[in-house]
């Protein structure tokens, strides 16, 4: 029979699972000889054990899952139900071991959910399809071609590593944007603080000396009475701008207008075109390696772009592909691809080897897109210092000019 139970490992960690077991007794004494701690076994069919709610750093609230934080979750799923079912475990003893060693209680939940699914006899693909937020359309697809040619293994490996290198790409980003950020945000804050507290200062003691000021002062000194007296103002209109900003991006004219800009723009235009061809090439080798249609494979590459003019390259693709043509008749001449994915679609198609070519490809240009990324922020980073000492200087000659002035005049009256 089936049996329910919540137990606690010797580390405090609560499980709930289900057991199959003559009786409650022997239950209970196979879970002990686990080193578990039983609190509560009850037959499965009086319903599931519901798993007591944990605290967390947010006073009881569990914070919400970022995308990068789930992506991470389903790489380690994916590399360890891969070497599970590559050394023989079934899929559902695979994920019944994987929700057991899960600490997260949400993401144990998504397991343990699936595996029901595979239990009740739908297929992995199937049962995955039921957590879109988890798993996406590629994973899916990808898991369902993997099953169909009985190739599944194989799949989970391609998939392991291609979840990797997402993040691993992701990673580079975020890594190279923070210091840049981070200066940009000192430099702000520095210049608002010196705005709303060194300069009305400063200003009283000019309004006693009773000297002349330059037009840098004066400036300096207008700057800081609007900003005091007008922040509230300032701040709605930058909350408006905003809100404006993102209803006409979300438009399919605004969202047309800022794609074509982000390609035009000098240099990051060009570090851009490498990102998204580097990731179409790497997904759509590792979905034609996976024995995927090319049409289907183009498909799915649709999704993993977000810049329209990209969508609508692959969209002349899948025309071509559905009148017999090749992919690279569409690439060739494209400014939205590079030379080198062009070669490869070309020489892969002529030599049955397009899915190890883009792979191959795709690794080269991550590797050269780190370095372009590298450039970008070394030009980046020192012109953020040079703007910030300027504007350091800037308040600095313009308070301590009149005080200078005042004391030559004081030095020439004495």
């Amino acid at each position: 029979m089936k049996l329910a139970y919540r137990a606690f490992e010797k580390s405090g960690r609560e499980i709930t699972d289900v057991i199959d077991a003559p009786n409650v007794a022997e239950a209970t004494d196979r879970l002990r000889h686990q080193d578990l701690f039983v609190a509560d076994i009850r037959p499965a069919s009086a319903g599931p054990i519901e798993e007591r709610p944990q605290a967390s750093i947010s006073g009881g609230l569990r914070l919400p899952r970022s995308k990068t934080s789930k992506t991470k979750d389903v790489a380690m799923f994916t590399r360890q139900l891969f070497m599970l079912i590559k050394s023989g475990t079934p899929v559902a003893e695979g994920l019944r071991s994987l929700a057991r060693q899960t600490r997260d209680p949400v993401w144990r939940r998504v397991i343990e959910d699936i595996r029901g699914k595979l239990e009740e006899g739908v297929s992995l693909s199937v049962a995955m399809s039921a957590r879109p937020d988890w798993f996406d359309e590629v994973y899916r697809n990808m898991i369902a071609a993997g099953e169909t040619s009985g190739k599944l293994t194989m799949v989970l490996d391609r998939l392991a590593q291609l979840i990797r290198k997402r993040l691993h790409v992701r990673r580079v980003v975020q890594g190279a944007m923070i210091y840049p950020a981070l200066l940009t945000v000192v430099t702000t804050v520095v210049f608002v603080v010196m705005l709303l507290l060194v300069v009305p200062r400063f200003k009283m003691l000019f309004d006693t000396l009773a000297v002349p000021l330059p037009a840098t002062t004066q400036f300096l000194i207008d700057l800081s009475d609007t900003v005091k007296s007008y922040w509230p103002i300032a701040i709605s209109l930058l909350a408006a701008a905003g809100v404006g900003i993102k209803l006409f991006v979300s438009g399919a004219g605004g969202k047309r207008a800022c794609d074509t800009l982000v390609l035009r723009l000098p240099y990051v235009g060009n570090l851009v075109r490498n990102f998204a061809t580097a990731r179409i090439a790497r997904l759509l080798g590792v979905l034609l390696d996976s024995h995927l249609p090319m049409l289907e494979a183009l498909q799915l590459s649709r999704g993993s772009v977000s810049n329209i003019h990209y969508r609508e390259l692959i969209d002349r693709a899948c025309e071509a592909v559905s009148r017999g043509l090749p992919i690279s008749s569409v690439f060739r001449g494209s400014p939205l691809v590079h030379a080198s994915i062009y070669e490869a679609t070309r020489s892969g198609e002529q030599s049955g080897q397009l899915s190890a070519l883009l792979l191959d490809v795709a690794e080269f240009m991550d590797e050269e897109n780190e370095i372009l990324l590298k450039g970008l922020i070394s030009i980046i980073e020192p012109m953020i210092l040079i703007f910030m000492g300027v504007m350091v200087g800037f308040v600095a000659l313009s308070i301590f000019t009149p005080l200078f002035d005042a004391t030559s005049l004081v030095g020439k009256g004495g």
